[in-house]
């Protein structure tokens, strides 16, 4: 049986997905958020040494990383439907999606959820314009240019295939999730202009496998 470590609100929720949609017994063992710091709590750590989610525990194997997650899982149990066949574009393709998801997308999402925290943080009346101003300034110079530049090209991507690595759901597709429905959550991704990626969260959405994952996960809140 393989043991989800889940953390509410986090990327955790995709890997209920793919083992939803691979077919695969599991059991969830829930962590909640620290209300203030939004941080995973201390008992986590009891599992992988950072203390981070998500971690799988499949019989004698510890597997932390959403990335390596999902190629331990689908090189283990995939049957060869959610990732396409060695040496094919396609391939190169569900590669790059799967890496380009935490090392590209995330970081400058992570940056709008800092800097959005320190505009509007408690802070004493000398340092809050400060604060509010250097915040405004990183958020309108950098961080919403480069997301705006992220969406476009991931925009631009689906107009030339319906799903990320082609023409066929792949865990590819359950790794970008995370950060397409943040984006939709906190970072202007929205219908008029991003139609294609609209739809392709709207598709995901309506997957059978996903909704049976968040039922497993509980309140999941990016959705909101």
């Amino acid at each position: 049986m393989i043991t989800v470590h889940h953390l509410n609100n986090s990327r955790s929720q995709r890997v209920l997905w793919l083992l939803e949609e691979l077919g695969l017994p599991y059991e969830v063992v829930r962590y909640q958020r620290n209300a203030q710091t939004m941080l995973a709590p201390p008992e986590l750590r009891a599992v992988h040494p950072l203390g981070k989610s998500p971690v799988i525990v499949d019989g004698d194997c510890t597997v932390a990383e959403s990335g390596a997650i999902i190629e331990y899982l689908v090189d283990k149990y995939d049957q060869g439907v959610l990732r396409p066949p060695a040496g094919t574009p396609e391939k190169r393709r569900w590669t790059y999606f799967l890496h380009y998801a935490e090392g590209s997308m995330m970081p400058p999402l992570l940056m709008k959820l800092i800097f959005d925290r320190v505009e509007t943080a408690p802070a004493p009346f000398f340092v809050r314009p400060i604060a509010r101003g250097i915040a405004q300034k990183v958020k309108a110079n950098y961080i919403g240019p480069q997301l705006r530049q992220h969406l476009d090209y991931l925009e631009a991507e689906l107009g030339k295939h319906t799903w990320f690595a082609g023409e066929e759901f792949s865990a590819a597709d359950i790794q970008m999730s995370f950060p397409l429905e943040a984006a939709g959550a906190r970072a202007g991704l929205d219908t008029a202009a991003y139609p294609r990626l609209t739809a392709f969260l709207q598709r995901i959405h309506a997957r059978p496998a996903y909704q049976r994952a968040l039922e497993q996960g509980g309140p999941y809140e990016l959705l909101r």
